[in-house]
């Protein structure tokens, strides 16, 4: 009988310590259900569960975690700004711009070198700049800028709207009384003479950009610069034809770029190819309206310039001012080499094949015997019509073009009946692989036999 009141005894602990065990793992699911923290509110907890990276997975930093509010109409740039810190502070984390939300973010710099590697910044809502001259300060070069990083990502399905239209106008002035009027009427007035870049990177590796939109910037859309190993692709920049000086992409000093895929129309160059790039290969993009893909203008204000190892191939343009370019200014050296353009489809465009070595933007530029060789320019399967001259050749007297070469090229005047401007050329030097339409009887056969045109080659 001892024996067995010792075994009860037993059970009845045993049984005991199981139901107290239910019960506080019963009571801690039930606060944590109704959303109870000992210590802390909701808000802040979300917070920072928000910066606390997941085991086995990558932080995500939501900008209204940070206090953005996402209405169109409140200053988001400090929630936009906070989100980026914490996220700078991880590798492979993301920054969220979540859809279903207009973000009003003024002029903001996303900046290392201290960043970890590899941040993806995921744009699936919509941010707008604002309208109004106080918010620029004294101006702005730049709008929102990635700095000094390596391996960013910006990618998504939202949209970046620089509402550039306040800065097109002869005198623009921001209206309270619009409907996407932002910012207090006492804040409005003329806008600041420096027109922003929509998105610009800077001093960055590995860059990619995908799947996102651009529209309205007061100026230059995209720009990349001293950038290495960009990839851009599905990318859409969408502003007017008149509006000025919006390229659609921008390369400087950046090497090994890659730009597939994308659709780009605007007021300047759909792609400008500036001095210190090479390794760029663009394929597989529709430009129009705009001014075409151009190389230039380099050598400006006796400045030198080399680019090189140029491809731009599958790309159809569409009433744009020039189809395939290069542009240098008088005074400049340097060299531009080894460049190819393949399989161009234009319509309606005005001159279809341009190389312009007296370059001006301005009233008038003074005469210079210097300038940026141009050598080594293949021209293959251009084909399509031009409302004002099929093939403009004009290079310099002193540094003739060398090495210009033309495969199966057809143009047509948009006239059937009536022959527009015919081919020109000057001081240009190459060959006609095949027979051309309108027949290029301009070209000079062989090599210049000018001295000097290696020197500037030797330069870059």
């Amino acid at each position: 009988m001892k024996m067995c009141r010792v075994k009860l005894t037993n059970n009845v602990a045993l049984f005991v310590l199981i139901g107290l065990l239910f019960l506080s793992s019963s009571f801690e699911v039930c606060s944590a259900r109704e959303g109870k923290h000992w210590g802390s509110n909701k808000a802040s907890s979300r917070r920072q569960m928000a910066a606390r990276p997941r085991a086995g997975s990558s932080a995500t930093f939501n900008v209204l975690d940070y206090g953005a509010r996402g209405d169109g109409r409140t200053d988001d740039t400090k929630a936009f700004g906070a989100a980026w810190a914490a996220a700078c502070k991880v590798e492979a984390s993301t920054v969220m711009v979540p859809s279903g939300s207009v973000f009003l973010v003024g002029p903001i710099s996303f900046s290392g070198p201290n960043c970890q590697p590899n941040i993806i910044f995921q744009l699936d809502g919509k941010i707008i700049a604002p309208t109004s001259s106080g918010a620029w300060g004294s101006g702005q070069l730049q709008w929102i800028e990635f700095t000094k990083l390596k391996g960013i990502t910006i990618r998504g399905k939202g949209t970046i709207d620089g509402q550039g239209s306040v800065w097109w106008n002869d005198s623009p002035t921001f209206d309270p009384t619009a409907e996407d009027g932002m910012i207090s009427a006492e804040l409005g007035g003329k806008m600041r003479g420096t027109k922003p870049t929509a998105l610009r990177f800077y001093g960055s590796d590995g860059v990619i950009v995908t799947g996102i939109t651009i529209q309205n910037s007061a100026q230059t859309h995209l720009k990349f610069d001293a950038c290495t190993s960009v990839q851009v692709s599905g990318f859409s920049a969408s502003s007017p034809g008149n509006s000025p000086n919006t390229d659609g992409i921008h390369l400087q000093n950046s090497q090994h770029v890659v730009i597939s895929s994308t659709t780009l129309a605007c007021g300047d160059d759909c792609v400008s190819i500036q001095a210190g790039c090479s390794n760029i290969y663009i394929h597989d993009v529709n430009c129009g309206p705009g001014h075409g893909i151009s190389i230039g203008g380099l050598g400006r204000d006796n400045s030198k310039a080399c680019v090189s190892n140029i491809t731009v191939r599958d790309v159809t343009m569409q009433n744009t001012l020039t189809g395939v370019r290069i542009k240098t200014w008088q005074g400049g050296s340097g060299a531009v080499q080894q460049v190819m353009f393949s399989n161009i489809q234009v319509s309606e465009v005005e001159t279809a094949i341009m190389i312009d070595q007296f370059y001006c933007d301005k009233g008038s530029c003074k005469n210079q015997s210097s300038a940026v060789a141009v050598s080594g320019i293949n021209y293959v399967n251009i084909r399509g019509t031009y409302t004002v001259q099929p093939v403009h050749f004009a290079c310099s007297d002193s540094l003739p073009c060398s090495g210009v070469t033309l495969s199966t090229i057809e143009l047509k005047s948009v006239q059937e009946n009536h022959r527009l401007g015919g081919p020109f050329c000057w001081e240009t030097y190459g060959e006609l692989k095949t027979a051309t339409e309108p027949p290029i009887n301009c070209l000079e056969i062989g090599k210049p036999s000018k001295a000097g045109t290696h020197s500037n080659f030797e330069s870059c």
